[in-house]
Parts: structure tokens; C-alpha cells; sequence
């Protein structure tokens, strides 16, 4: 299935709209991972912990969008916009990913 950030695609023909599709997905990374994250924060360099939570989140909701449309009978998406969040309260931190976009069915032109 064809998923892009862009309202079209080139060489291709929207020949049906069909529905929003949306998902998100709220992941916490434990205590441990917490720790040497902030401890990243301070001297520099990247969490491998909270890029790892990231990257399964976006992969966990793409997957979902897409049988969302499949369901539609569709075969693309378009117009994707994939948001990104933390949401702290005390000691814990979660990570919110979201996405939507338009499931359309799409033709190449002839």
C-alpha cells in the first residue's frame, strides 16, 4: 500500500475518496531506560530506549492505518501527518505518536 505525506500522486488518478483514517498509540519505556535517557539529556547524545519506543510506535500505527483502509477497500493513503508527544507525570514518561491521513483508492493514469 502507498502511504505519503503529499494531498496526491503523481502519475496516479483518485478515483474514490475513501475515509479518515487515524490511530495513535501511547508507549512507555520503564524506569531503567528512563534513568539513562535523562542521564542522555544532560551530557549529550542519543536514546537509543526512547528512539527504539518511537520507531515500534510508528510502525504499530502505519500497520494500523493501513488495514483501516484496506477495510475501505482502498490502496493508498495520502495526506499523511504523523504527530509526536511525551506526556511525563511524576517519575514516569510516556510517548504518544499519533497519525491520520486519507484512504483513497488510486489508478495510474493511462
Amino acid at each position: 500500500m502507498l502511504l505519503t505525506t503529499t494531498p496526491y500522486v503523481e502519475g496516479y488518478t483518485i478515483r474514490r475518496y475513501g475515509p479518515l483514517v487515524a490511530s495513535e498509540a501511547v508507549m512507555g519505556t520503564n524506569l531503567f531506560k528512563d534513568y539513562f535517557a535523562k542521564v542522555r539529556d544532560i551530557v549529550g547524545g542519543r536514546s537509543g530506549a526512547f528512539q527504539n519506543a518511537l520507531g515500534d510506535a510508528r510502525e504499530s500505527i502505519l500497520h494500523e492505518v493501513q488495514v483501516q483502509a484496506q477495510k475501505a477497500e482502498c490502496n493508498a493513503i495520502i495526506g499523511i501527518d504523523l504527530d509526536y508527544g511525551e506526556v511525563s507525570g511524576g517519575d514516569k514518561t510516556m510517548l504518544l505518536v499519533a497519525v491520520t491521513g486519507t484512504a483513497v483508492y488510486i489508478e495510474p493514469v493511462t
